[in-house]
Formats: structure tokens, C-alpha cells, sequence
């Protein structure tokens, strides 16, 4: 049977919250927004500890001037009413105040991993998402952290600061949740027009390609990212990139490497999607 969470916003409200859940916690950050990927991270954070704690959160520090942080939408009673679907215990959905009491003069950067692809694009992201996620698990003080595959950069953005800053997380990851024409669920995907959105299952079929390509033996890995792109910018698409990469460290992908992961960002319009595949060999 399902519960309403419980919703919290200072930081006081949290940690008394905190205090009444016993035993093992696991930690879904979100910008809320929630769509069926949401969900299932709060899904299978239940089969990992025996309490559910999710944060709704656009968090200031990872967006650039001119971005869309004033746009993106900002929906917390659909959130909660979604979340009593799936059981979450409770919700922190605090200010940019409760979170930053103090102005942040303090920053993470998280090296290499931060500086390709995404932070190519947008250079002061990663280093607004790792600060935020660490000061977010050290206040809940999760056994476990889960986060969404599609955010693929992120991912391995945030098990090497949990790992070098030796926070004591176990970082979860969960499989992309795609719509049924292979579209990746996101909170910008409502953005797009009847007609972008009916063009954007390309990007994750450009992917696909790439991936049939090497599992079949293609290794000219700057040809087939060449082609994809072509093929997106023929069709209208503005690319940031289409890489392959090493899985673990997301570094240029070499000749030999068994586990990768393709990558790409590009507009349709005014919105920018993500996408990515895992391939293993």
C-alpha cells in the first residue's frame, strides 16, 4: 500500500524527518519535474534499503548564464502525487537558500572526467552538480545514491568525487527508461514541439547504428561519430557531439578497449537532448 511522502523544505524539517526513519536509506536526487525514469530509480532504490528519500531540487550552481534554469518547469504537487505512486518515504524540496545558507565560495572540480563532451560544452556544470550532490549526501547521509544512465557524464562524475573525497556512498546506477520509440525520458523533452518531437527518436537511432557497427567490428570509431553527426545535421539537428568513449573514465576510446559507451548532444530547436549507449565487447 502506498503513502504520501512526507515533505520537507528547511533543513531542520529534514533531519527531524531524518531522524524518524530507522535502518538503511537510499537517496534519489532529482530537479523534479518527474517522469517514469524518476520513478523507477525510486522503484529500485526500494529494493536496496528501507527507506526512500527523494530531493526536489533545481539547483542554481550547475546552470550557466542563459541556460534554462528560469524555464525549467517546476511542478512539486505532480511530483508528490507521483511519488505516492511508487512508495518514496520522504522529500526534501528545499530553496536555494536552505541549501546554500551561505553564498557557495566553495567548488568541486572533478578533473578530466568533468572537462570532455558535456563540460566542452558547458565548463562550469559538473563542478555545480558535484557540489551540490556531495553537500545533499552528506546532509541525508545515505547507505546509497542512485542515478539515472542517461546522465552518463554525471554518473562517472560522481563516483570519482564520492571516491577521491572518500564520501561514504554507494553510487547505484539505473538503466535508461526510453519511451516507446526509443526517445530517453527527460523533464526537457516536453519542450519540444508535435513536430521535434516526432523527429527525435534519430538521435537514439543514430546510436543504435553506431553501436550494431563496432559490435559488428567497425573499429574506424572517428568515421562512424563523423557519420552520425552528418546524418543529424542533414536533418536539421544542431550537434554538440556523437563520441565513443571508454566506459569507466569516458577518455578516447582506443582499439582493444571491451567496454564503451557512445555519447551525443544535439539541439532540435531550442531544446538539447542526451542520449547514450553502452556497448561491451
Amino acid at each position: 500500500m502506498t503513502h504520501r511522502p512526507t515533505l520537507t523544505h528547511t533543513r531542520d524539517q529534514l533531519a527531524e524527518a531524518l531522524a524518524r526513519l530507522p535502518g538503511t536509506k537510499a537517496l534519489v536526487m532529482t530537479m523534479g519535474a518527474l517522469h517514469a525514469g524518476h520513478l523507477q530509480l525510486v522503484r529500485e532504490a526500494h529494493a536496496l534499503a528501507d527507506h526512500v528519500i527523494v530531493t526536489i531540487f533545481v539547483n542554481p550552481t550547475q546552470f550557466a548564464p542563459g541556460e534554462d534554469f528560469d524555464a525549467y518547469p517546476r511542478t512539486l504537487e505532480a511530483d508528490m502525487d507521483a511519488l505516492e505512486t511508487v512508495g518514496a518515504d520522504l522529500v526534501w524540496a528545499p530553496s536555494p537558500q536552505d541549501v546554500y545558507p551561505t553564498p557557495a565560495t566553495v567548488s568541486i572540480d572533478p578533473g578530466p572526467v568533468a572537462r570532455v563532451l558535456e563540460g566542452k560544452t558547458r565548463p562550469t556544470h559538473f563542478a555545480g552538480v558535484a557540489l551540490v550532490c556531495t553537500k545533499v549526501v552528506n546532509l541525508v547521509r545515505p547507505d546509497v545514491a542512485l542515478y539515472g544512465q542517461k546522465d552518463a557524464q554525471q554518473l562517472a562524475v560522481l563516483r570519482t568525487v564520492f571516491s577521491q573525497l572518500d564520501i561514504p556512498v554507494r553510487v547505484h546506477a539505473v538503466p535508461i527508461v526510453r519511451d516507446r520509440d526509443g526517445v530517453a525520458l527527460s523533464s526537457r523533452n516536453q519542450y519540444l514541439s508535435e513536430a521535434e518531437r516526432k523527429q527525435a527518436p534519430q538521435l537514439y537511432r543514430e546510436l543504435q547504428a553506431i553501436a550494431r557497427a563496432v559490435e559488428n567490428g567497425n573499429r574506424d570509431y572517428a568515421a562512424l561519430e563523423q557519420q552520425a553527426a552528418a546524418n543529424l545535421k542533414q536533418a536539421g539537428w544542431q550537434v554538440d557531439y556523437v563520441e565513443i568513449r571508454h566506459a569507466g573514465n569516458l577518455q578516447v576510446a582506443h582499439v582493444g578497449d571491451s567496454e564503451l559507451v557512445v555519447l551525443a548532444a544535439a539541439r532540435l530547436g531550442n531544446t538539447r537532448l542526451i542520449d547514450n549507449i553502452e556497448i561491451r565487447l
